[in-house]
């Protein structure tokens, strides 16, 4: 991994509808400058959910470049090296991911899915936020680790660590 360039992150769940784009925007927006996030699903759900993207402008994160997309896209030739291949949700964490060249650090911070929470749009709203809120605690711990001095195994511990952060810390 080299440190002086941008370090690109994958965020992997299996619709790339919700917690992986929320995911995306958050990291685009805080580690600007040092990381490029992308995120992807193994069954992506082909759009976005309108919540996700009602809650990221809300927070006036950039939505127009997301989209519901393969994980196949990053495995294929010409597709950006990866420094970084997060799962975010249970269902990934558990399948046959396609082989990353380059051998990225990998970690799960699995996250309840807010998008198969039913009832009113305050409920469903609140789950959004939820998650938003718990990806986004994860993503500053990680864009604050001093990645430039830790070994492999060391960083491979933190990015662990930050999995099991509290999912109400």
């Amino acid at each position: 991994m080299d440190i002086q360039n941008l370090m690109n992150v994958l965020f992997l769940c299996s619709g790339n509808s919700a917690r992986s784009i929320l995911a995306e925007a958050t990291l685009n927006s805080v580690g600007r400058g040092r990381f490029q996030a992308y995120s992807a699903g193994s069954h992506p759900a082909g759009a976005v959910n309108p919540l996700a993207i009602e809650l990221l402008q809300k927070n006036r994160l950039p939505t127009d470049d997301l989209r519901s997309k393969s994980w196949e896209e990053f495995a294929a030739p010409g597709a950006p090296r990866l420094d970084f291949v997060f799962t975010v949700c249970d269902n990934a964490a558990g399948e046959a991911c396609p082989v990353w060249p380059g051998q990225p650090m990998t970690a799960h911070w699995g996250v309840p899915d807010p998008a198969t929470v039913t009832g009113s749009d305050e409920v469903r709203r609140k789950a959004f936020f939820s998650a938003f809120n718990q990806l986004q605690n994860r993503i500053l711990l990680f864009v604050n680790l001093p990645v430039a001095k830790l070994d492999r195994m060391s960083l491979k511990q933190q990015l662990d660590q930050i999995g099991h952060t509290p999912l109400d810390a």
